[in-house]
């Protein structure tokens, strides 16, 4: 399978993604967590990308169009999960000319949809650990230890693009320039709609029925 998962910031894109490449054995493909690790590695692509992903502004398509066909030439036969991409109609055009060359399709289009007001409290409040990337939450998923990460002992830092004024900045551009993709694929093909605002097991549970059924199990 070929799935594309959509949603704004904080949607919970990354944590479905995890769980379908789970469950199916599909390859995961964040762009997101990509452009992070070109950044930490000082790639060419790191530092053109880094001023954007700072100031909570889109990578320019260019960019990211090149490093995510290279990574789906790449993916293996079983099929992989985007996250995080196409954000743009450009780029959903892009992805579909790439995937038509070579004789591939999207099988399934997932939108995670929510309230703006969630989204903060989710974003605003996570941490994570700079050495080995576990996510905590300074409400809902606490470390063992107050600022400490669980496996390592590193202490938390809060994300530059997780602070309330680039969250509120990235909802923005999410509105204005990614939203418009939900509608590019509803108008050429089934955009499935499922409520990200519910837990996360509640969310897998409805997502895995659908894939299920699509997959015909």
């Amino acid at each position: 399978m070929r799935i594309i998962i959509l949603g704004a910031p904080g949607a919970g894109k990354g944590t479905q993604c995890k769980r379908v490449v789970e469950k199916y054995g599909l390859q995961h493909l964040s762009s997101g967590d990509i452009l992070r690790k070109n950044r930490a590695g000082g790639t060419e692509l790191g530092k053109k990308a880094q001023s954007y992903m700072d100031s909570g502004k889109l990578v320019p398509d260019d960019l990211i169009v090149e490093m995510m066909a290279t990574a789906i030439s790449q993916s293996p036969d079983t099929g992989f999960v985007l996250d995080g991409f196409p954000r743009t109609v450009n780029q959903a055009e892009e992805l579909d000319k790439a995937l038509e060359a070579d004789g591939k399709k999207i099988d399934a289009i997932i939108n995670l949809k929510i309230e703006d007001d969630v989204i903060l409290g989710r974003m605003t409040g996570r941490r994570s650990c700079p050495k080995c990337g576990a996510v905590y939450h300074i409400k809902n998923l606490k470390p063992k230890a107050d600022g400490k990460c669980d496996k390592d002992g590193t202490g938390l830092i809060q994300r530059p693009d997780d602070t309330p004024e680039v969250v509120k900045q990235r909802l923005e551009t999410y509105y204005e320039q990614t939203e418009p993709v939900v509608g590019y694929y509803k108008n050429n093909g089934c955009v499935i709609v499922l409520d990200a605002g519910k837990s996360a097991d509640a969310i897998s549970s409805e997502l895995f029925e659908t894939l299920d059924a699509l997959a015909g199990n």
